[in-house]
């Protein structure tokens, strides 16, 4: 029984229901950029479409059809491999590595087991190009997890202003 279960997740981590938003740079508000807190040589970039924004501007729970789209870039670093620093003491952007997407679909939480579960979001990872990476999705999905209180958002009271 535990064989199946196992096969089940891995399953659904292979699930294909998020759609790269090749729109998201005309069609999205950058609403955040920071240091990566989760990895100190990353920084990244935050959009929200307007679903997102206007529900928390509102301080209601995001809709179904939520999307939050980050680039991921690499840190730049010097020739030791050390990530350099600005004079504000903040990451300099070097290439963009990834963009992640976490999107909300009603229903999508439901299959999930409860240490993976993140309401009705779900992620996605593409390269800077839009082709989809094959990456482990449960990583973002159990970072994400704990936090019900912001919607399982690390940005939420940024997305409202």
């Amino acid at each position: 029984m535990l064989g199946l279960g196992l096969i089940a997740t891995a399953a659904l981590a292979d699930e294909q229901r998020i759609s790269f938003p090749a729109n998201y740079k005309t069609q999205f508000q950058n609403y955040l950029s920071l240091d990566r807190v989760q990895n100190d040589d990353q920084i990244i970039r935050l959009f929200a479409n307007d679903a997102a924004i206007e529900a928390a501007k509102q301080g209601r729970e995001l809709p179904y059809g939520s999307v939050i789209v980050g680039e991921v870039y690499k840190a730049k670093t010097d020739e030791d491999g050390k990530v350099v620093t600005s004079s504000l003491d903040r990451r300099i952007r070097d290439k963009l590595a990834a963009i992640a997407v976490m999107e909300k679909g009603e229903g999508w939480g439901d299959k999930f087991p409860e240490n993976l579960r993140n309401g009705d979001w779900d992620f996605a990872i593409f390269s800077p190009g839009g082709e989809r990476l094959n990456k482990d999705l449960n990583a973002c999905r159990s970072c994400h997890a704990p936090l019900a209180k912001t919607q399982h958002l690390f940005s939420l009271e940024h997305l409202a202003q």
